[in-house]
């Protein structure tokens, strides 16, 4: 072979700043690229094998990965295609040139839709992110072809020369530089192949490992072992989403979840996508356990091309509240170098984000119809995820209003239109709106919902971190429907009715009970109001308005907008159940002074209902509780 030294061509001035700086914004990527690269080059020779355009022996197809610490060298070897001298010309020197597209209208009639077309180019230049020098020793695999050695120092000169391969494919030796010999330990080369070429459908050696094999019987006829080293593959080339689902059962399902996962509970069930047209896309995609917080769950499902890793940030691949499944995607036709903007404006991606959405919305249709009891024992995993994707896509609302369930107190289960149908006849209002009550805490509100129990009042729980946002998103969706916090105010004024109870009270006493309340309370942000309410009714109750609390709600989340009422004090009303008989006792008490302590304990006791009693005034009930019971003692004494 004649020597031959040149200019690689290029349409800047100098490319390797630009890889260095702004393509890659990691530098590990360089392993993903060259060993994708091998594997491509793995795929073509087996392709060109099984076309009848390549006869002799196929050998050991497998890629390897050497460090050299000493050498300060990473070598990617393979026993692919290989290349001449004139393709390497072709397809290195000429950066923007892509090998693919000439092997793929060579063999076009294959139409194997898994086919890997891989491409030398950029992906082979990102090499320059880690070392100073790169060399590569080919030998094609056509007939007479003569090994071929180009190098390149990171500038625009290279030289080819006559290389020393011996067999069938590419060598391509990396040597470090000085500000990436992280890269040299193998414990950091191991971590990367495992984030990225776990799954490549090409076995990757990746040094060896220890391991125990036979070695005869001891005296008692028992097995003996020895310890071996093997080679290290470190991937599973046929991982279960290139499967057909009638090829496996649920206990390979599980086994691939927690290889992902290792430390996860198992999921609940899971979907596995399989789609040729009109793109196309494989994966496995899972249905965790989900924990009200769900900012933890996120982030988990792992984005593929051809079964190389790209990402797990898949916000621009799925819907927003997909995000929340776990699993694989695997789509060809999503490059592995791709810009945020690329995704969010190519057909394809949409096209995936719509498939998706409806496959996941129809696997929880036909789950609810299969068996309903089972979906329900689920739904406190899974209610967050539906009301999240209920809320956030409308194609989902559209289904999934039919399996959506809203949750009581009494833990029953009820889709939209059962609810509507079960508490519309008593809880419609005088305007013929039907009233939806509902607690967040329940254990909080207890009051507010025993008494809304005794009127034969339905309180559904809606505690999820989300629910604020699905609350609004129902009442805009239902029609002639408010759903109010059972504890946003006393029942009469949350379901409005004509037949409301009258004052025992006259209008002068009435307006003494209230001058009595705002004395004992002296607290300007309590609104005090006497209500004629039922006489089993508690006889000082404190709410706070529905909108008022939802604005609040919405600016601690950080709702945009919503900041001027996050900065507004708490303001509640406090009503006086004039119907009481302890605000007749307070009435007729004997002097002003216990007037206004007998008001305080009232008060203080509605605090307490809600767990708004803190400090020195929770110790100040205490001890005026003490002092209450040890007079009535003396007074039952004297009797």
């Amino acid at each position: 072979m004649v020597q031959e030294k040149g200019t690689i061509s290029i349409h800047t001035e100098n490319i390797f700043p630009i890889i260095k700086k702004f393509l890659y914004s990691d530098h590990e990527i360089f392993l993903r690229e060259l060993v994708s690269n091998a594997v491509d080059a793995t795929q073509k020779v087996k392709r060109l094998s099984s076309l009848g355009q390549y006869n002799k022996a196929l050998g050991d197809l497998r890629v390897r990965i050497a460090v050299d610490e000493n050498a300060k060298t990473i070598t990617i070897s393979d026993s692919g295609i290989g290349m001449t001298a004139e393709e390497i010309k072709k397809y290195i020197n000429q950066i923007a040139f892509s090998g693919a597209t000439e092997f793929m209208e060579k063999f076009k009639e294959a139409k194997d839709a898994n086919e890997i077309i891989g491409r030398f180019g950029l992906g082979f230049y990102s090499a320059f992110m880690v070392a100073d020098k790169v060399e590569i020793q080919t030998l094609s695999y056509q007939d007479g072809a003569e090994p071929a050695r180009w190098i390149c120092d990171g500038s625009t000169e290279f030289e080819i020369t006559e290389g020393n391969r011996t067999e069938r494919g590419t060598d391509v030796i990396l040597y470090i530089n000085s500000e990436n010999e992280e890269f040299l330990e193998k414990h950091r080369i191991q971590e990367i192949l495992d984030k990225y070429a776990k799954f490549l459908p090409v076995p990757i050696q990746f040094g060896t490992r220890t391991t125990s094999e036979p070695d005869g019987e001891d005296e008692k006829g028992e097995t003996k072992y020895k310890q071996v080293e093997v080679d290290n593959i470190i991937n599973n080339t046929n991982p279960i989403w290139t499967k057909q689902p009638s090829e496996l059962k649920d206990e390979d399902y599980l086994n691939f979840y927690h290889e992902l996962y290792p430390l996860a509970e198992d999921p609940l069930f899971w979907i596995h996508l399989n789609v040729d047209y009109p793109f196309n896309l494989t994966g496995v995609l899972y249905f965790p356990k989900l924990k009200n917080d769900f900012e933890i769950q996120r982030n988990k499902i792992k984005l593929f091309s051809r079964q190389v890793f790209i990402t797990d940030e898949v916000k621009d691949i799925v819907p927003e509240f997909l995000m929340l499944l776990h699993g694989v995607i695997d789509s060809p036709d999503i490059p592995l170098n791709v810009s945020r903007s690329f995704l969010q404006a190519d057909s394809n991606v949409k096209k995936i984000n719509s498939y998706i959405t409806r496959k996941v919305a129809d696997k929880l249709g036909e789950l609810f119809r299969k068996d309903r009891k089972a979906y329900e024992e689920k739904w406190s995993d899974i209610g967050l995820f539906v009301k999240y994707g209920a809320i956030s896509e409308e194609k989902f609302w559209e289904k999934a209003k039919d399996f959506l369930l809203l949750s009581n107190t009494q833990k029953a289960h009820h889709t939209l239109d059962e609810y509507n149908e079960k508490v519309k006849t008593l809880q419609t209002d005088k305007d013929g709106r039907v009233v939806y009550l509902y607690t967040n805490d329940a254990e909080k509100q207890d009051a507010f919902i025993q008494s809304a129990i005794k009127r034969s009042y339905d309180v559904l729980v809606m505690d999820s971190p989300i629910d604020n946002h699905f609350i609004q998103h129902l009442e805009m969706k239902l029609e002639k429907t408010s759903i109010k916090r059972v504890d946003a105010d006393i029942l009469d004024r949350l379901i409005q009715k004509e037949d409301n109870l009258t004052h025992v009270l006259t209008e002068d006493e009435s307006k003494k009970v209230k001058e009595i309340f705002e004395k004992a309370i002296n607290n300007s942000n309590m609104n005090v109001t006497v209500e004629p309410l039922s006489a089993d009714e508690l006889p000082v109750t404190i709410t706070m308005e529905e909108w008022m609390r939802r604005m609040k709600e919405m600016a601690r989340m950080g709702g945009g907008g919503m900041q001027f009422y996050g900065s507004l004090p708490d303001n509640y009303k406090v009503a006086i159940n004039g119907n009481h008989k302890l605000i007749n006792r307070i009435l007729n008490a004997g002097d002003e002074s216990q007037q206004t302590a007998l008001a305080k304990q009232a008060f203080d006791l509605a605090l307490l209902s809600q767990g708004m009693l803190k400090g020195a005034d929770l110790t100040a009930f205490v001890e005026r509780s003490v002092n209450l019971i040890g007079d009535n003692e003396a007074v039952a004494n004297k009797a």
